[in-house]
């Protein structure tokens, strides 16, 4: 039997769906420019302390250069892949609805990333409106112009729960 005063986990308040009633935001992947550009000016300090200082101190070598060139390919990885998201989920949801065709009942949204530059995509599942739904689908929407990248439908398969 459990003591009153034991502790219990619980929820935090802002995970807590039945008390928290603001809308979520996404943070935006264009943050990821902050950290390239601080990237960039490491790199640029490690190079011009390795000319300056290379040949008169011997805590200044190569291993500067290199460490120079590590971070400037992470900065301008990190430019390169700060995408500005113009789309939430309920734009994707609106347009994965146009892309499969039938009036949508059940549907959830997910953030995901594709490709080498990580460009933010919306992964959208959608049921039909029919109870039990008939219809499935997957659909892919770029997070950046709303455009459906990619679309499934497929018949929901019957599941039979009395056993």
């Amino acid at each position: 039997m459990a003591d009153e005063d034991e502790v219990r986990d619980e929820l935090p308040d802002n995970l807590n769906v039945t008390t928290h009633l603001e809308s979520y935001e996404f943070p935006d992947n264009s943050r990821r420019r902050k950290p390239g550009v601080l990237y960039l000016g490491v790199a640029a300090l490690l190079v011009g302390a390795w000319f300056a200082w290379n040949e008169s101190s011997p805590l200044i070598n190569e291993g500067f250069l290199w460490a120079a060139l590590l971070l400037a390919v992470v900065g301008v990885y990190s430019l390169t892949s700060g995408w500005r998201m113009q789309v939430d989920e309920k734009q994707a949801l609106v347009a994965a609805q146009g892309a499969v065709g039938f009036a949508v009942g059940h549907a959830s949204a997910q953030q995901v990333w594709r490709g080498l530059r990580s460009r933010p995509t919306w992964r959208v599942l959608i049921y039909s409106a029919e109870e039990p739904p008939r219809r499935r689908g997957l659909v892919l929407v770029d997070a950046v112009n709303a455009r459906v990248v990619e679309h499934l439908v497929q018949d929901n398969p019957v599941e039979d729960w009395d056993i």
